[in-house]
């Protein structure tokens, strides 16, 4: 048995196999951890439990995304919610393409393959011309199920798609990354009376357990500490947070990447000011283990998604550093209808209830503020788009960045 499975009435235990993959991710976190010194980052940790090859929760062979619980999968993501929202992200994708003169796309994280294989139908369906569809996964067990997905549900245009196992240089086109930014490693930080922390992970009573030890504070923790006291009034005896390190260095280089195009990526998170109220003083880290949301990032190792909300200021200031234009920042719910959603939906029979039902629901969650709407937002960078796209034409809210 892990002894650092924290099993409750509400979380099933996993099988044999992948308990097994569990407990030889923790034998080599334990040997990290002996090997730092006792004591291992958070941002260290975060990055082997996701991503440590063979056994972490991306490079392994988990299920990850599907609709429920009993499929074995642990999320659901707009593209697997419904095929509506592969069909509406190609109208502004087709636009930045034909605006640019760009016949290329590349998509990061693609998962099960299905918003690629929508977009490609899609894109079809619209009547634009490209080249290629490059998607870079690290995951090789993933890389075969978007292989299938599109050779499945995109014969026609499976020929296009390629994976890539190094960035190149220079990219002209259209990038995509759903869910991306919130799965890079984050530093754990914390204020605990005006002194700074960072929290790590150490070997405690034969467990994992955080610990945390007092640091003098960088550039990036100085920022944080200058924003919290922005977004409050009230003081706070302790405050943890996260630095985004990963995804600002990510940003960057798809931006200083992409010499002309644009570049979207649609997540969950807040611009600084709302990611540092008081709201989200112990921070946003969360895990998710069979559609049940928690916040054990101990709990079966390399078996459960480990993610943060994504701080969308810091995001649009490391894009724009590189030259980037900013080109529009919004919610889901905004983007989507700007988008034609609605339209896209309306093309359905409303008679044929048993697909426009399950349709209409789909939607609903993609645009609700309870579910998806609000929470998600989706910014888009760009170089050699004049003006913005008609995805940001109204509520752009790149003023709150």
């Amino acid at each position: 048995m892990n002894p650092n499975a924290r099993q409750t009435d509400s979380l099933p235990a996993p099988g044999a196999d992948a308990l097994a993959q569990s407990e030889a991710l923790t034998d080599l976190l334990r040997e990290r951890i002996a090997a730092a010194g006792g004591w291992l980052p958070f941002d260290r940790y975060m990055d082997l439990a996701l991503y440590a090859p063979g056994l972490g929760y991306y490079s392994g062979g988990a299920m990850k995304f599907g609709r429920r619980a009993e499929d074995g999968s642990d999320f659901v993501t707009a593209p697997e919610l419904s095929p509506l929202f592969a069909t509406t992200l190609a109208r502004p994708v087709a636009q930045a393409l034909q605006q640019t003169g760009t016949r290329q796309l590349m998509e990061f994280g693609a998962g099960t393959g299905k918003l690629a294989a929508g977009l490609l139908s899609a894109l079809a369906d619209l009547d634009v011309s490209f080249d290629s569809y490059a998607i870079v996964d690290l995951s090789g067990e993933l890389r075969e199920r978007q292989r299938e997905t599109v050779e499945k549900q995109a014969p026609a245009l499976a020929a296009k798609v390629k994976w890539l196992d190094a960035l190149p240089d220079r990219f002209e086109g259209v990038v995509i990354g759903n869910e991306v930014l919130d799965a890079m490693p984050v530093r754990l930080v914390v204020r605990k009376l005006g002194a700074w922390h960072e929290r790590g992970v150490v070997v405690l009573n034969d467990r994992l357990a955080f610990d945390d030890r007092p640091i003098t504070p960088d550039a990036q923790v100085e920022l944080i500490d200058a924003a919290i006291d922005d977004a409050n009034d009230e003081p706070f005896t302790e405050y943890v947070t996260e630095t985004h390190e990963a995804a600002l260095a990510f940003t960057k280089t798809v931006c200083t990447m992409l010499t002309r195009g644009a570049a979207f990526f649609i997540d969950y998170g807040f611009p600084r000011r709302e990611f540092y109220h008081a709201q989200r003083a112990t921070g946003t880290l969360m895990c998710h283990y069979r559609h049940r949301a928690h916040a054990d990032p101990f709990l079966y190792p390399g078996l459960q998604d480990i993610t943060a909300h994504v701080e969308f200021t810091g995001i649009a200031e490391a894009g724009v550093e590189t030259g980037a234009d900013l080109l529009g920042f919004t919610s889901q719910a905004r983007f989507l209808m700007n988008a034609g959603i609605t339209d896209v939906l309306a093309d359905l029979d409303p008679a044929d209830a048993k697909r426009f039902l399950p349709a209409a629901n789909a939607v609903q969650k993609l645009l609700s503020e309870a579910e998806m709407g609000e929470l998600f937002k989706v910014i888009a960078f760009s170089r050699g788009i004049p003006g913005t796209l008609d995805a940001f034409a109204t509520g752009d809210r790149s003023h709150t960045l």
